[in-house]
């Protein structure tokens, strides 16, 4: 018998915006569309959208999918700006805190 931690329901399910002290936030005008903050999520916080309406470093890059932080489920470990090669996810300070 294997012994394991296992959920009951999707993480999706938990709206972790509270325990966020931290926020990240995309700078579009540096992203390449990697989709390495997307892959490393451990809360499944990013969605992907057309890159198309997003700012980009060149045509060629927004013509590429792009990650969207979801907020609900972000909790603000900051593995995302971590993990970013090109630096443009900066950490900064919530400023909506709810009691």
């Amino acid at each position: 018998m294997i012994l394991a931690p296992l959920a009951d329901r999707s993480s999706r399910a938990n709206h972790t915006d509270s325990w966020r002290i931290l926020k990240p936030e995309i700078k579009y005008d540096k992203c390449i569309r990697c989709m390495i903050c997307w892959k490393f999520c451990p809360d499944n916080a990013f969605t992907v959208v057309s890159g198309e309406e997003l700012e980009s470093p060149n045509p060629r890059v927004a013509a590429l999918e792009a990650p969207v932080i979801d907020y609900d489920y972000c909790k603000g470990c900051g593995i995302c700006a971590n993990e970013c090669p090109e630096k443009c996810i900066e950490m900064g300070i919530e400023t909506k805190m709810v009691i």
